[in-house]
Order: C-alpha cells, then structure tokens, then sequence
C-alpha cells in the first residue's frame, strides 16, 4: 500500500513543488480543450459554463472565487459579465492569460500548487477544471487538501472529471493525453473528495450540447438520453447503478471542518 503523501507548510521551495509532479509534459494546470479560434470560445465556452456550472455559484456578487487552469478567462468572463466582482483566474500558460488581460479580466501567470500553498486569502469558492486526471493518486490528495485549506467555512470546490463509465470515450479519455493517470466515475469521484474532508458532495453530468440554437444538439441529447438508458440497464445486469454515463462529470461540495 502507498504511502499518502501529505501536505508540507513551506517544507520545499516553490519552484520544487510543481518540479515534483509527475505530470511533466507541461504544467498540469494548462491542460483545457478548447476551439483553435479562441476568440470565438469567449461565446462557445460562455454558454457551456452557463448552463453547467453557474448554477452552483454563491449569489452574493462579492464572493471570492478562485478560477484555476483559467485558460484565456474564459470562466473568469462569465462571472465577470454575471455581476461578480472579486473573481481572479491563474494559470501556468503566459500566452493564454495574456488572451484574457486583453479582455480586461483578473487572470494571472500562477501554478496551482505553488499559488495555493502561499496563499492567506481564503476563496468562498475554488473552481477546478483540468487539474485532477493530470495528477497521481497522491498528488491529487494533496492538491485537494491545499484547496481545502485556502476554502473559508464552509466554503465550495467545483471540480471537473473525465467519465470513466462512459462505454465509448471512457477509454479513450483515458489514452488521449499521454499523463492522463486515471479516470474518475460518480463514485469515485465522490469517494475522493470525501475521503479529503469535503462534503455534500453532489456529482452531476456535465452537458456538452448546450447551444439551443442548433437543432442537431436536439438530436444529440436525445441520442444520449437513449444511450444512457441502454447503458444503465447493462450495468445494472452487472449489480452496477451507475446513472451518469456523460463524457465529463463534475463534483460540487463544500469544505468540511
């Protein structure tokens, strides 16, 4: 059995704490899939974003979120366009925060270990999008205990995931990037985040055919709906109860003390 490697207080330098990782192809904090025009995802992503996660967020306008692998902002513009007022977006990629600083957004060059294992400020809300299928099973505890530390009372993480339960992308999900180290389901997700002091954590499946507009995401979701099904009676021939057979999944909970 490993050895669960715990958090250190100021144990390394900061550039030693991303030298560490495993995931060395390049920071894990700039992995996202996005359109190779990315001035047109400022209009793509923000109805992704939307409809997924801007549901979970506080209402209070004055909330301090923390967006991680920010990308070119896009996160970080539609809480910016939908009224709150202290959101700050990091990422290790210059070239990308240099797409949001042109957009007037709060988006810095920061990695995520080294940005949170500084930080003083609690967040009353972190959101974590790529980070998680990029680190080992022992960085990814420690990686969330850091977010745990820097959440305020009660405060919320949101964290997205590859579907391991997916019957057609789980596999491939988890070859397409070369330090992909595993995929997550509903419950294993959920085991993970427990198991690192949050909870009411509710898993959900993340909607990839949001633009209303286009009458073949119509047909999409329904392609999927009956898929699911299908695939919900496989599994349950199997004593499996899997419900959530999306590509991606996500994870709401709050810190626990």
């Amino acid at each position: 059995m490993s050895t669960i490697v715990s958090p250190r207080r100021n144990a390394e330098p900061n550039e030693e704490i991303e030298a560490r990782l495993q995931a060395q192809i390049e920071p894990f904090d700039s992995f996202w899939e996005a359109p190779e025009d990315i001035e047109k995802g400022y209009s793509s992503f923000h109805k992704f974003y939307e409809h997924n996660y801007l549901q979970y967020i506080p209402r209070q306008k004055d909330a301090r979120i923390l967006v991680t692998s920010c990308g070119p902002g896009y996160f970080v513009n539609l809480l910016s366009k939908s009224g709150y007022t202290d959101v700050l977006g990091i990422d290790s990629d210059a070239s990308k925060v240099r797409w949001a600083e042109t957009k007037g957004l709060n988006c810095r060059v920061a990695r995520a270990f080294t940005f949170l294992a500084s930080n003083r400020q609690p967040f009353d809300v972190i959101f974590v999008e790529q980070e998680i299928n990029h680190l080992t099973k022992e960085e990814v505890r420690e990686f969330l205990e850091l977010c745990r530390r820097n959440l305020g009372d009660s405060g919320i993480l949101i964290v997205h995931s590859l579907n391991g339960a997916n019957p057609i992308t789980g596999a491939e999900a988890l070859a397409q990037n070369f330090d992909h180290f595993y995929t997550l389901t509903e419950y294993s997700l959920r085991q993970l985040l427990e198991s690192c002091g949050f909870g009411d954590v509710r898993v959900v499946p993340l909607n990839l055919y949001v633009f209303y507009s286009n009458p073949l995401n119509y047909v999409a979701l329904s392609i999927h709906a009956l898929t699911s099904l299908i695939c919900s009676l496989y599994f349950r021939l199997y004593g499996k109860t899997n419900r959530i057979f999306s590509k991606k999944i996500a994870a709401i909970c709050r810190r626990k003390d």
